[in-house]
């Protein structure tokens, strides 16, 4: 990444999730998975692992079974988008912390189903805000990403929208959970990223696809974000939006480069690069902040907060159905591009 990686002290994190019942939906996702890993050396009560994807969620309590303090983690298949189960869930395990990963993410499947991105992304996070909220939790984190910012897709609106469902509840007058939202580009190795991608088209010889050559994207590594996930939800007061210093953005055609010359080959002789234009939605350039918004500094050099405008979810909703009536997605977006 041409960077040097992001240290946080666990030391500082361990009062935050010691002794507490955590809840971490989304659970066996790349980010899910690995702030389940770093969750459990922090000594919780209990962690629940809950996602609605049968096979993934059996793999990984079957890794989670190697560990000595697997009695400690409970493993649940529930959508956040079904309200009478997730209430299911708070009732019989009363989470004191909750980490909001789960999300469609992919651009272009969201882009064709449209309808899914806004159930999962917006109404998932509703249901599960609300529950956190009623349940008096003492902290919510949810997971957001730079395509929420000046929106050119349905996956960034939906998650604008999200983060402005998590800004509401912790503006309420009787609110007694820190609602905290986190910010972040893409992450490396993540599921649906470039790398694992590059990497199965090296192995069948190539050509190594992009869809332009100077796409460029904020890259961090998963440990890396899930430590600044958890730092977010330790050191938030309540409705702060963090974005993280990612460094430069890296050109996702030097990453195919780099990757060719690490395998032992040579970029245009042994594998070739090729570009396929760009995907419907999808940006040259990502960015961490709107154009309205601004930051100020915290404790940590590489963490910020954004000062970003807040909607009710009754006006969020309000967009939805119209857009629902009319057809017309694309109105989802201008709405969220200048917010």
């Amino acid at each position: 990444l041409g960077r040097d990686p992001i240290i946080l002290s666990y030391e500082t994190l361990n009062g935050f999730i010691q002794g507490k019942t955590v809840l971490v939906t989304g659970a066996a996702g790349s980010i899910g998975s690995e702030l389940v890993r770093q969750i459990m050396r922090q000594e919780p009560k209990l962690l629940i692992a809950l996602d609605q994807a049968e096979t993934p969620t059996y793999q990984l309590d079957l890794e989670l079974q190697t560990y000595s303090n697997y009695p400690n983690v409970k493993t649940v298949i529930a959508s956040v988008t079904d309200e009478s189960r997730m209430a299911s869930v708070f009732k019989t395990f009363s989470p004191n912390v909750i980490f909001h990963a789960a999300a469609y993410k992919h651009v272009p499947l969201m882009e064709d189903n449209p309808e899914e991105a806004s159930k999962t992304n917006i109404l998932g996070t509703y249901t599960t805000a609300k529950l956190a909220s009623e349940y008096k939790a003492e902290c919510f984190v949810m997971v957001s990403t730079d395509k929420a910012v000046n929106p050119t897709n349905i996956m960034g609106a939906s998650k604008r929208a999200a983060e402005h469902v998590v800004s509401y509840f912790n503006n309420q007058d009787t609110n007694q959970t820190r609602f905290v939202t986190t910010r972040f580009g893409n992450v490396l190795g993540s599921n649906g990223s470039v790398i694992p991608l590059f990497k199965k088209q090296l192995e069948a010889g190539g050509p190594i696809t992009l869809t332009h050559k100077d796409i460029t994207r904020y890259f961090m590594t998963i440990p890396e974000a899930v430590r600044l996930v958890l730092e977010a939800g330790h050191m938030g007061n309540g409705g702060e939006l963090y974005v993280f210093d990612m460094g430069q953005p890296v050109k996702i055609y030097d990453l195919a480069v780099n990757l060719i010359k690490l395998s032992g080959l040579i970029p245009g002789k042994d594998i070739q690069i090729v570009e396929t234009g760009l995907r419907p939605g999808e940006k040259l350039y990502e960015e961490l902040l709107a154009d309205a918004e601004t930051v100020k500094p915290t404790h940590h050099q590489q963490i910020f907060i954004a000062a970003a405008k807040s909607l009710a979810p009754n006006e969020v909703f309000q967009l939805i159905h119209r857009v629902q009536a009319s057809g017309d997605w694309t109105e989802l977006i201008t709405e969220y591009a200048p917010v």
